[in-house]
């Protein structure tokens, strides 16, 4: 029994639970702030840069024709996320900038790198994840301010909904010219970029724990376990929990209800049911006044570390299903 409860605690996740416990107690400040989240950026351009020149046209096009997966991921987030935000407003517990929170969170564009990295690790349609996920975030930074105007508030904290021209900025300078000049690189570096399996993997998780320290810890930097009493704690995850748990069953469905192939489902699933952290904490620092960016990001942050711990577990039950071993997972 106990080496069944241990296996879900691969290293990966480990190394998440240390980052936010590392992030509460020794946050970074000021400059050093500034030189975490720098690295978490650079972190992101290389991941998307190595995708680019991992992947063949052929495999991008074919990612990109799958009109019916990407809707669907983009129904899933943007629709089936917010009813689901809605149902559970309805429940007593949460109040204030927490309960936005949880609304807010429900409301963001999927992940990106998160979503292609588990897509890979269970051998899933990495194409079809870089295109649907990036569609998403593009998507989002013009969704996610309308749905925040139309169902929390127009004109949130006296800062107006309006998009943000920087956010559409680093999407493209961080996710979309990586790729292309990886990929327009490929003929030279393609094949020693293939049989890097291990530096994909460094890359990728490396990333995502920059990310989760610098945004975390620039909560913690704001007080936020000031604020936040240990019962309002328990009862976020909960309401996580129990979000990430519908959100997964209905993607896991929809796969089957719609007859995807196996890759395709495997996408619809780990692309359909992520938020991104990435994107919602400069998306809060627009939409949201100062004092109320930390307890807002709250929800996201839980909710960030629920869906990738269950979704690390999923995708190793997809490899293992699939006969790969440690050595050959590359994400």
């Amino acid at each position: 029994m106990l080496r069944a409860i241990l296996s879900f605690f691969e290293p990966f996740i480990l190394m998440l639970l240390g980052t936010v416990v590392i992030a509460s107690l020794v946050p970074a400040r000021g400059v050093y702030a500034d030189i975490v989240a720098g690295a978490a950026d650079v972190g992101i351009v290389l991941l998307f840069f190595l995708h680019g020149a991992k992947l063949s046209r052929a495999a991008i096009w074919e990612g990109a024709r799958n009109w019916r997966l990407h809707l669907t991921v983009v129904a899933t987030t943007f629709l089936v996320f917010p009813l689901f935000g809605l149902a559970l407003g309805r429940l007593p517990g949460l109040t204030g900038a927490v309960a936005t929170g949880m609304l807010f969170l429900t409301l963001l564009p999927s992940t990106v790198q998160s979503s292609i990295a588990f897509t890979a690790i269970a051998r899933g349609n990495v194409a079809a994840a870089v295109c649907s996920a990036s569609f998403s975030n593009l998507v989002g930074i013009v969704l996610t301010p309308a749905l925040v105007a139309l169902l929390i508030g127009s004109g949130v904290g006296g800062q107006g909904s309006g998009i943000s021209l920087s956010a559409v900025e680093a999407i493209v300078a961080q996710l979309l010219l990586p790729f292309v000049a990886g990929h327009l690189l490929r003929p030279w570096i393609g094949g020693f970029v293939a049989r890097q399996k291990r530096l994909l993997m460094i890359v990728d998780r490396g990333s995502i724990l920059l990310v989760v320290y610098s945004a975390f810890g620039a909560a913690v930097v704001e007080g936020l376990w000031h604020r936040v009493s240990p019962e309002d704690l328990m009862l976020i995850g909960l309401f996580c929990s129990v979000l990430l748990a519908a959100v997964l069953a209905f993607t896991w469905l929809a796969g089957r209800l719609l007859g995807l192939p196996r890759e395709d489902a495997i996408v619809l699933l780990f692309c359909g049911s992520k938020k991104s952290l990435a994107a919602g904490v400069p998306m809060a620092g627009v939409l949201f006044p100062a004092a109320q960016v930390g307890a807002v990001l709250l929800p996201v942050m839980l909710f960030h570390q629920l869906q990738l711990i269950a979704c690390a577990v999923i995708a190793r039950r997809y490899a293992d299903a699939a006969g790969v071993t440690e050595t050959e997972v590359s994400v």
